[in-house]
């Protein structure tokens, strides 16, 4: 009797997870992702048990451990009010997925998470966050906007000239090149600081460079998919180490849009795990 009883346990175990397997392979990456977003809002981690490799996920996110055990735990002990997670834009460069998202992460914020996966299965997570600020000066939020990425076909060479603004630009310092990669008939802002147009911008580094505020060190992950570039870099702002998560817009060989997530650089004694933010 035992032994029947076992035989119908580990068929009945084979069968659950023949069909999770199934239920994967039919979802897209971009898919598994907006199902982990979400299930930060229900608690539910039926989509992390799916999606996430449970023997290999690396955090970067300095405030939960590695794991899946530190993504459950982030989800069950959430504050009375809970989480609220609202993904506006989502794109894929490859093995990485990318979002673009606002909610309620003890308190109003805006987010922008990348995911890596091997095969099918997430196994790396980084983020930056941001508390949501309503006062603009350009009078746009920091998440509206064109939502979905189009010429697709240009996804490399827009790559390559986000890249080569940087270097240029923002860490060479080079303002006479900012003609080259900011559009002059239309560029819309979204950090609430700083008004829309090419002026602008130009403005914003030159003062950064001549007042030491804000300076770019080092890029790390660049992602794209079609007119949409992500740059994760580090630096400064304020006098301070920090984050930078900057998602660009491109029409025509030019940025014509910007947003960005900044998140100051947690102090290494308070990580909760050692991956550091990169």
């Amino acid at each position: 009797m035992r032994k029947l009883i076992a035989l119908a346990l580990l068929v009945t175990t084979t069968i659950n997870y023949s069909n999770a397997q199934t239920k994967n392979t039919k979802m897209t990456n971009k898919e598994k992702v907006l199902a982990i977003i979400k299930s930060v809002e229900t608690g539910d981690t039926t989509a992390a048990s799916l999606y996430i490799n449970p023997n290999k996920y690396i955090q970067h996110n300095a405030g939960a451990p590695d794991g899946i055990q530190g993504f459950y735990g982030f989800i069950k002990y959430k504050p009375a009010n809970g989480y609220k997670t609202n993904v506006i834009r989502v794109f894929e460069d490859s093995n990485y997925v990318f979002t673009h998202s606002e909610g309620d992460i003890y308190g109003p914020k805006i987010f922008i998470d990348i995911f890596r996966f091997e095969n099918g299965l997430i196994v790396e997570h980084w983020d930056n966050m941001q508390t949501t600020e309503t006062q603009s000066k350009s009078g746009h939020t920091m998440i509206d906007g064109v939502v979905k990425a189009s010429d697709l076909n240009k996804t490399a060479d827009n790559k390559k000239l986000i890249q080569a603004m940087y270097a240029d630009v923002f860490i060479g310092g080079d303002l006479s090149k900012i003609d080259t990669y900011i559009s002059s008939e239309k560029y819309i802002q979204h950090n609430p600081g700083s008004p829309d147009g090419k002026e602008a911008f130009a403005f914003m580094i030159k003062m950064a460079k001549e007042q030491f505020w804000f300076k770019v060190n080092k890029t790390h992950l660049v992602l794209a998919e079609g007119d949409f570039v992500l740059v994760q870099s580090e630096g400064i702002m304020g006098g301070k180490e920090a984050t930078f998560y900057d998602l660009f817009r491109i029409e025509n060989g030019k940025v014509v849009e910007h947003w960005d997530v900044i998140e100051p650089l947690t102090p290494k004694e308070e990580w909760k795990n050692t991956n550091g933010k990169f």
